[in-house]
């Protein structure tokens, strides 16, 4: 029986699997960084049409902006102010006549107590198209009055409400009356 004896100055080791492994990780790595590389250059060339959309868009509107300003001043031109602003009352009543006041008494009715009585409404609309109903109400006790108003700010369709004139019952008239201003979210 003759012993082994290994004369090689690096004995022999199986390194084939870790090579391999080794191998195979690079190349995912390798797809994973060409994949990332793809992306990020899909990304930039949709920022890059974004931003040049972008840039088309500010230039309509400084385009819009500056024509609106010619026609403003031309509507604010001493002839033509008197139309300008004869236009903008008429348009103005024309809104004001478009609130429905079959529609404003039905949602007022949905909010409203049974022993409330609503004695006048004045709708006022705003430049910004909001309505504002200016009432008075009353009612034989604060009670209902006070419920109404709660109602009103809880519901959809109308806002916080103030109150701004208080007046208690007197002898020719036993109701306590309440000035409330509320805004309104009716859809002209």
């Amino acid at each position: 029986m003759s012993p082994q004896i290994n004369l090689a100055s690096e004995p022999f080791r199986r390194d084939r699997l870790v090579v391999i492994t080794s191998a195979a990780i690079a190349a995912v790595l390798a797809v994973t960084l060409a994949l990332l590389v793809s992306i990020i250059v899909t990304d930039r060339r949709a920022m890059q049409n974004d931003r040049m959309a972008l840039d088309s868009l500010d230039h309509q509107m400084r385009v819009m902006r500056a024509e609106q300003s010619k026609l403003d001043a031309q509507l604010r031109m001493a002839g033509n102010a008197d139309v300008l602003d004869r236009s903008v009352f008429i348009n103005r009543l024309l809104y004001r006549k478009g609130i429905s006041w079959t529609r404003l008494f039905e949602d007022l009715g949905k909010v409203a107590p049974p022993n409330v009585r609503i004695v006048s409404i004045r709708p006022q609309v705003d430049d910004r198209d909001h309505i504002a109903l200016d009432m008075t109400v009353g009612a034989e006790s604060q009670q209902p009055i006070i419920e109404f108003v709660t109602r009103l700010e809880s519901s959809d369709l109308f806002g916080d409400a103030t109150v701004s004139v208080i007046q208690p019952p007197s002898q020719t008239d036993p109701l306590y009356r309440y000035r409330i201003g509320v805004n309104y979210a009716q859809k002209l």
